[in-house]
């Protein structure tokens, strides 16, 4: 590769990477005015939390539209349109005079946002196949979790000097910035011949269960660990006395060891394949979250619980990329629609059963470490059962390869 085709790749990835950190940056970046932003809009603690809810609803929402739009119109289109609207909305919450409006212009934020994360996700399977793809989900995931740790420090510094609606007005400009970078950096990755109607490509999509055992595998254990950041201040802090600036390097560490994982999986793919990694990772957070669960029941010693957490966490960066990649391989022709899939049952999933995770409220760990645990095991469950390829369907398979069926 010469010099100057390097330089257009990395500026392809770097691109990509900063349209991903949209999602977290939008949702965790004004978390440190939270309490200014309930003050100045008469908020309630109840309707303050539902920002947030709606722009996780958002995103969730927005890649199932922005995934088939892509598919059938092409990346750079819609992509465009959704960070003009990100970036719209993103001013518009600067200047919300009430929390209702606040709430509603947060969810269109956040389908704004998704317009990133997901075409930004079909790019790569346009450009990449086989271990490439698996090599670039692996950068993608370090974004993932880079960026939701460093999302409130960034907002915290912001404070300093303004106030909370000041985070929006950043938001807006980066928006705005990636609107202009993209119109004049970003190709079009998908060629025109060969589009379908809408409903066929999620009906095809839904109907192959290959592809629906990546999907649910990879949102169980998205679930297992949003259900551990939704619990963990509470099973940390309140439970087992730490401050918040140790619950923060607890956090912090934890984020850590999924970075790490999530570069050795791009080193390690060529050789291991996906798939090994992939089952890697589950077992590793099964053991994780089995471990956290047996030390809430035994009340074993705090270094033992945060032992099974760190393993839960990193063994995700080890899930994500592989789980992407395995389940946008045969679906090349309609990475979109796939990508959209596989983003919105992450969201959704774990928007649904992470608020267990406080059923027990601040003085019980039991009903989180019910769920790590649960739930990576019922994803090694789920791909075990689904993506076990029959001879028949093994031999069709090879067959829609030859005869290029399979993009």
């Amino acid at each position: 590769m010469s010099d100057d085709a390097a330089g257009r790749q990395t500026r392809f990835i770097v691109l990509l990477a900063a349209l991903v950190a949209l999602g977290p940056l939008s949702i965790d970046g004004y978390l440190p005015g939270l309490p200014d932003l309930a003050g100045d809009l008469r908020a309630s603690a109840a309707a303050t939390q539902l920002t947030i809810t709606a722009c996780l609803a958002g995103l969730a929402i927005g890649q199932l539209i922005a995934g088939p739009l892509s598919d059938t119109y092409g990346r750079r289109r819609p992509l465009l349109a959704g960070l003009a609207l990100y970036t719209i909305a993103s001013a518009l919450c600067a200047v919300a005079p009430d929390v209702r409006t606040f709430v509603g212009l947060r969810l269109v934020q956040g389908i704004g946002g998704a317009f990133g994360i997901v075409i930004a996700n079909a790019m790569v399977r346009d450009r990449t196949s086989g271990t490439r793809t698996a090599r670039l989900f692996s950068a993608l995931t370090l974004i993932t979790g880079l960026a939701p740790v460093f999302a409130p420090v960034l907002g915290g510094q912001l404070l300093r000097v303004t106030a909370w609606p000041g985070i929006f007005v950043a938001l807006a400009v980066l928006g705005a910035v990636m609107l202009a970078a993209s119109a004049a950096g970003l190709p079009e990755t998908r060629s025109s011949a060969s589009r379908q109607p809408l409903p066929a490509v999620v009906g095809q999509l839904l109907s192959d269960r290959v592809f629906t055992g990546y999907v649910l595998a990879n949102g169980l254990v998205f679930a297992a660990m949003f259900a551990y950041i939704s619990g963990s201040p509470f099973v940390l802090q309140e439970i087992h006395g730490l401050s918040p600036q140790q619950y923060s390097a607890v956090f912090a560490v934890n984020a850590a060891g999924l970075i790490a994982a999530a570069q050795i999986s791009g080193r390690l793919v060529a050789r291991a394949g996906a798939r090994v990694l992939l089952l890697a990772g589950l077992l590793g957070a099964t053991a994780g979250g089995t471990t956290v669960l047996g030390a809430v029941l035994t009340r074993a010693p705090l270094p033992a619980l945060l032992i099974g957490l760190f393993v839960l966490v990193s063994s995700v960066g080890l899930v994500m990329p592989n789980a992407a990649a395995q389940a946008l391989a045969d679906h090349g022709g309609h990475a979109g629609s796939a990508a959209a899939l596989l983003g919105f049952s992450q969201f959704m999933i774990g928007g649904a059963l992470a608020p267990l995770a406080g059923a027990g409220g601040a003085t019980d760990a039991l009903p989180m470490g019910i769920i790590v645990a649960v739930l990576p095991a019922l994803a090694l469950l789920t791909l075990g059962v689904l993506t076990r390829s029959m001879p028949g369907e093994r031999t069709r398979r090879h067959i829609d390869r030859r005869r290029g069926k399979v993009h």
